[in-house]
């Protein structure tokens, strides 16, 4: 069984919203020098999208005392994807009904917030589950 340091979990989970606002904040500067301002806007919201979920599922599973017991621990995370795809999906529908966006930054934007995740999970892995041998890094060992 692996034991997960909830303090470290938990920093990594804020640092990686706080990485996505930050990289939502370069694609929509980037977006206003290649395009215009409302490419910015866009590429905000967009970014934003991928921010706030994050945020969500993080105040939800990470917020609270639910890790103290395995039960509570599992239901928080679960109750935290299940807000993740709600805010996604509340806020681009609300997006895309209410601002005329330039739909390329906007995505460009919320497909960015995943690379802060998969490179942030990536960078967490050997960390946080302890050593792994030099035959179980590679794909397709242990078999």
């Amino acid at each position: 069984m692996i034991a997960i340091d909830l303090p470290t979990a938990r920093r990594l989970v804020f640092s990686v919203v706080l990485g996505q606002a930050a990289v939502t904040l370069i694609v929509a500067l980037l977006s206003w020098a290649i395009d215009d301002p409302r490419a910015a806007l866009s590429a905000a919201l967009g970014g934003g999208i991928g921010t706030a979920a994050s945020l969500a599922m993080a105040v939800l599973t990470f917020g609270g005392s639910a890790a103290t017991d395995p039960q509570r621990a599992m239901r928080a995370f679960y109750l935290g994807e299940v807000a993740k795809v709600v805010v996604v999906v509340v806020l681009f529908v609300v997006v895309l009904r209410t601002i005329r966006v330039v739909p390329l930054a906007m995505l460009v934007a919320y497909v960015a917030t995943f690379f802060v995740f998969w490179v942030a999970l990536a960078n967490a892995l050997p960390t946080m589950g302890g050593r792994r041998s030099r035959g179980s890094a590679r794909f397709g060992s242990g078999c």
